[in-house]
């Protein structure tokens, strides 16, 4: 066992001991309600989310990276990151055969799972371009980076604080840009029943 989920409580460790498949472990996330951070923003540790029962994007990447490092994996995550008008997502990477999965949170119909077909986390990546877009269609993905959380030293996986070293560690990682030399105007707006479909979500937040 990896000496940080040693300070993990046992009941949680057998959570992660039954979740011993990315299929599995996604089908745990799906249950956790999703966190619309109502009390200030998070970042959530692994046991945190257990304990809350919630989990956004990065806190579910999070945990699926404790429980994919639990089973003796990597715990590795891919950034997904986009232009002002839009918010950044992150997933946890898997592999399979050689081949590259991810595992996702989300609140919407797209941005999801993502079966390990994919010969590098590029193409994965670049999986969710098409997905990322505005109300108004107009497309936002515009760089990915990888990171790997064997590089941080701290405990993530129990920390009672928010892990707003990890969300430093992605902003400080290598981004490879999407677009390159390309100019917006190529890019073609999604169709309206993309757009409307987009508009799915999951859970709906409280109103206030």
């Amino acid at each position: 066992m990896h000496k940080f989920l040693k300070e993990f409580p046992n009941k949680y460790l057998n959570i992660f001991k039954k979740l011993d498949n990315p299929m599995k472990i996604q089908d745990f996330v799906e249950t956790l309600t999703f966190n619309f951070e109502e009390s200030g923003e998070t970042i959530m540790s692994p046991k945190r989310v257990l304990e809350e029962k919630k989990a956004h994007c990065l806190e579910g990447a999070l945990f699926a990276a404790g429980v994919l490092l639990y089973h003796g994996e990597s715990a590795i995550l891919l950034d997904l990151v986009t232009t002002d008008k839009d918010d950044s997502h992150a997933v946890a990477l898997f592999k399979r055969s050689g081949r590259w999965g991810a595992i996702s949170k989300t609140n919407h119909s797209v941005l999801r799972y993502r079966d390990p077909v994919y010969k590098s986390p590029r193409e994965l990546a670049m999986s969710y371009f098409h997905e990322y877009f505005l109300d108004s269609g107009e497309k936002t993905l515009r760089s990915y980076g990888v990171l790997d959380l064997s590089k941080i030293k701290k405990n993530w996986t129990t920390d009672n604080k928010d892990l707003w070293y990890i969300n430093s560690s992605l902003d400080k990682a290598k981004h490879h840009d999407i677009l390159g030399s390309m100019k917006t105007t190529f890019l073609r707006s999604a169709d309206p029943i993309e757009r409307q479909t987009g508009k799915l979500t999951v859970w709906k937040a409280k109103k206030k």
